[in-house]
């Protein structure tokens, strides 16, 4: 579980492509304090288990489900990405609910400043659109965010001065893509308002006290 509060910008130092899957190595500083085989990082908002380490990068594989449903295709070395370690028991809670398990991809449709923020509009896929609310919660790129505004097939995200400094969502532009993961929380109370329901009739109500 993260908060999607990017901790450090890290950048690939090498990237090694299998069919229809690939490894990772990532270079970094503050994510390499307490790192450890088995543990689980958000790249770019994707949740990804660390396979080995050494004192300067860290390595994970990228198997096929995730290559189709996020932007890990668009890497290559060099990159750079937003980094965040899971979230610890004893932690601040500064984000919201974030997974790293990524819904879909977007695309960045416009970029406006305004002040000191800067407001980008994203295209979501349609699917994605019944968990957009103004002023809930969305993962982008690993980054939490609130929505300001949502369209017919868009949201608008704005960044504050220290997120367009800390993370890589600041220096995206208009048709990049990006990892999108909706509010876990509205997902959760979809699920359950689909799960089957019981038949109401005059036994079951019988049976429950009525």
């Amino acid at each position: 579980m993260f908060t999607g509060i990017v901790e450090e910008v890290g950048h690939v130092t090498s990237l090694r492509a299998k069919p229809q899957a690939m490894e990772l190595t990532i270079a970094c500083a503050l994510i390499l304090e307490d790192i450890k085989r088995g543990d689980s990082i958000s790249i770019n908002g994707v949740c990804l288990t660390v396979s080995t380490y050494d004192q300067h990068s860290f390595t994970v594989d990228v198997i096929p489900e995730t290559v189709k449903s996020s932007t890990m295709s668009d890497l290559r070395t060099g990159a750079r990405v937003n980094l965040e370690r899971a979230m610890p028991a004893n932690g601040r809670f500064g984000g919201h609910f974030v997974s790293g398990h990524v819904d879909g991809v977007g695309v960045i449709r416009t970029v406006n400043k305004e002040s000191n923020a800067v407001t980008k509009t994203i295209e979501l896929e349609s699917s994605l659109m019944k968990y957009m609310m103004v002023k809930g919660s969305i993962s982008v790129d690993g980054t939490s965010l609130t929505v300001f505004s949502v369209g017919k097939n868009t949201v608008a995200i704005s960044l504050i001065p220290t997120t367009q400094e800390d993370s890589l969502l600041g220096e995206k532009g208009i048709g990049e893509r990006v990892n999108i993961e909706c509010d876990l929380l509205a997902k959760y109370t979809e699920r359950i308002q689909q799960s089957d329901k019981p038949e109401m009739s005059r036994s079951w109500l019988a049976e429950h006290g009525f």
